[in-house]
């Protein structure tokens, strides 16, 4: 097997359709991918997604790292922490985080989920 890897993603655009998100408060976001590599037992992910501007619940269900490429959104913990996501932006939601997000404008991120 080859280490699988993604070139310059912010600029790739053979993306996959997502569908939007169930979950929408506010418009309707949009979302899609490339996954760069899915474990065998579906645990673990890592890969590039694109969501358009909207606003809606989130819930982590599993530990999440992220680098935001391109795009500005705010996420809201359920306890009221505030988080601005600018281009340049790494973050690691755990487990079981909740809150709200909001897509200002859209954003472009590689993730790692486990």
């Amino acid at each position: 097997m080859t280490t699988p890897i993604i070139r310059n993603p912010e600029n790739v655009t053979d993306l996959a359709d997502w569908g939007v998100i169930p979950t929408m408060l506010e418009g309707q976001s949009q979302t899609s991918g490339k996954l760069l590599h899915k474990n065998a037992n579906g645990e673990s992910e890592c890969g590039i997604w694109v969501c358009t501007p909207g606003k809606w619940e989130c819930h982590v269900t599993r530990d999440e790292f992220c680098h935001f490429l391109s795009g500005r959104c705010t996420y809201v913990r359920d306890d009221g922490e505030v988080i601005e996501i600018l281009p340049g932006t790494a973050a690691f939601f755990p487990q079981d985080w909740k809150g709200v997000c909001t897509v200002h404008e859209t954003v472009r991120k590689v993730y790692m989920i486990r």
